[in-house]
């Protein structure tokens, strides 16, 4: 890790108490491995949100493209579940 920047973080005691378990158990060498693993999983966490985002924006968007929709209100959706869910000659 040759470019690497310097901080300093305020952590409650009781996330102080954890990123110590987990450096004493022996699941990481250092307190900072244990902050650059809860940022890698942070990173993800924000980029597929944003990726999930950016989907859905784009479905809405064919969605209105696509034109009006074919039920008028929810008891029209309904009336189609429930003809959909009904054996046929019931």
């Amino acid at each position: 890790m040759s470019n690497v920047t310097k901080i300093s973080v305020a952590l409650t005691p009781e996330m102080n108490a954890l990123v110590q378990q987990a450096v004493t158990a022996g699941d990481y060498a250092t307190t900072s491995e244990v902050i650059r693993e809860a940022l890698r999983e942070w990173k993800l966490r924000r980029s597929l949100r944003q990726h999930a985002t950016a989907e859905l924006k784009q479905l809405w968007d064919e969605g209105v493209q696509s034109g009006p929709g074919q039920f008028s209100d929810m008891s029209a959706i309904k009336d189609e579940a429930r003809r959909r869910l009904t054996p046929h000659g019931a």
